[in-house]
Order: structure tokens, then C-alpha cells, then sequence
């Protein structure tokens, strides 16, 4: 299992929301590529970047952070929020990153959906992001009318080879992490499963590891020292 630590962004400075409210945001830094730096450091070989500002309202405001993130630490980078065209997958992919994340677009346009997977595999990853048990969307601002199962059926059926699926009620609460919902989502999807939201301890580590996702984002657990980076790579090997 691949353990991916996060930096979310929002004016350039590295955040975290509690259960993606945009009103119970704590900043961790002004130099996000420090964080990654260290990632590096403690052993990590990829990093998960979201752009909380691109993801409530398109576009993408810190794209050259996200780039010089890349540059500077040279890992696997995987990049979420506002990507809802194809001229933005391709921004991003060729300033480096090696998989863009289609969150609001993957549910509201199956056109540009087919065409970035056609075009360029797996380097196209989709965002389930899950709510009461459907999918939101905007920066999770919005809880949309299709079943979050039923979504990632049809994520697979178009070929989608990752999926990062976030509990949101788990997100930032240091509260565990659903054990039950990624398990579900191991046994009745073959494509590769990234759980986030809610991994706040190593026991959660070990957890997804025997459960078989693909990969498990840590976020606050990282800044707040309630998991040690480097021991989770070494648990989740």
C-alpha cells in the first residue's frame, strides 16, 4: 500500500479544513513545499495536492505552487481540484505532475470525462468524494443525487484505473476512519482504491493495509504529529 501525505492549498499556503468546511480552515504554512521536502525525507514517494480554491470554484489559482512542489521535491505528484477541462489536464501534465484528479467535471460532463481518459489513461484519476452516502460536488459544497456506489461502478465501466474516495464526515476529525466503507469498495470495484478522510493512527494504517486499498491519504494526522510519516510508509509496505 502506497501512503500518500497531503497538502491542501488555499492562497498559496498549506491548509486544512474540518470535514471540507471552508469556514474551519487552519493554515500550517506559507512554504508548502517544505512539507513535501520532508515527505521526502521520511521516505515518502508520492504526494496527494489539492487546490481548495480551483475545487470550490474552477480554475486554478495555485498552479505554479503545485508546479514548483514537483520541481523541487521530484515525487509522484497527483493534483486535485478544479480540473473541469481538458486544457487543465494538460497544463498540469506538462509542468510535470503525473496524475490530475477529475472531481465535480467526472460527474457532470462524461464527455470530457471519456475524452481524459482516452487521451491519456492513467494518468487520470477520479475523486469520490462521499457524503450521506452520495457524491458532492464544488469543493464538496454541494451534495449531488447520484448514489456513491453507483458512481464508482460507472467510474470503472469508463475506465477510470484510480479512484480517491473521501468519506467528508470523516475528513480533518481525527475520529478514524471508515474501515467499513473501504472495504465494501475493495470487494466490488477492480480498479485502485486511495482512501482518505479520517486516517488518524497507525491502527487506521494497518487497517487499509489489510483491507488491500491501493493506496491512503494522510492529512492532519501528519501536521498535528498523531501519525509519524515515516513509520506509516514503513507499516504500509
Amino acid at each position: 500500500m502506497l501512503i500518500f501525505p497531503a497538502i491542501d492549498l488555499y492562497e498559496g499556503k498549506a491548509v486544512r479544513l474540518y470535514k471540507g468546511d471552508y469556514n474551519q480552515k487552519t493554515v500550517y504554512g506559507d512554504n508548502p513545499g517544505i512539507f513535501a521536502l520532508d515527505f521526502k525525507k521520511q521516505g515518502a514517494s508520492h504526494v496527494h495536492l489539492v487546490d481548495l480554491e480551483g475545487a470550490k470554484s474552477g480554475g486554478t489559482p495555485n498552479f505554479d505552487v503545485i508546479c514548483r512542489i514537483k520541481k523541487e521535491s521530484s515525487l509522484f505528484c497527483e493534483v486535485g481540484g478544479g480540473i473541469r477541462s481538458m486544457d487543465v489536464v494538460e497544463k498540469y501534465l506538462s509542468c510535470g505532475i503525473d496524475r490530475v484528479i477529475l472531481g465535480t467535471a467526472a460527474l457532470v460532463d462524461g464527455g470530457f470525462l471519456k475524452e481524459a481518459v482516452s487521451s491519456f489513461g492513467d494518468k487520470i484519476a477520479v475523486g469520490a468524494d462521499i457524503k450521506d452516502g452520495f457524491i458532492a460536488i464544488k469543493g464538496w459544497t454541494e451534495k449531488s443525487e447520484k448514489d456513491a456506489f453507483e458512481f464508482c461502478s460507472e467510474m470503472e465501466k469508463a475506465g477510470v484505473s484510480t479512484l480517491i474516495c473521501t468519506d467528508i464526515s470523516k475528513d480533518g476529525a481525527m475520529q478514524g476512519t471508515n474501515r467499513k466503507l473501504y472495504g465494501r469498495l475493495s470487494r466490488d470495484f477492480g480498479v485502485n482504491i486511495i482512501a482518505s478522510g479520517g486516517v488518524s493512527s497507525i491502527d487506521d494504517v494497518k487497517a487499509l493495509k489489510e483491507i488491500g486499498v491501493y493506496g491512503a491519504i494522510i492529512g492532519k494526522a501528519y501536521y498535528t504529529n498523531a501519525i509519524l510519516l515515516k513509520e506509516a510508509i514503513e507499516v504500509a509496505k
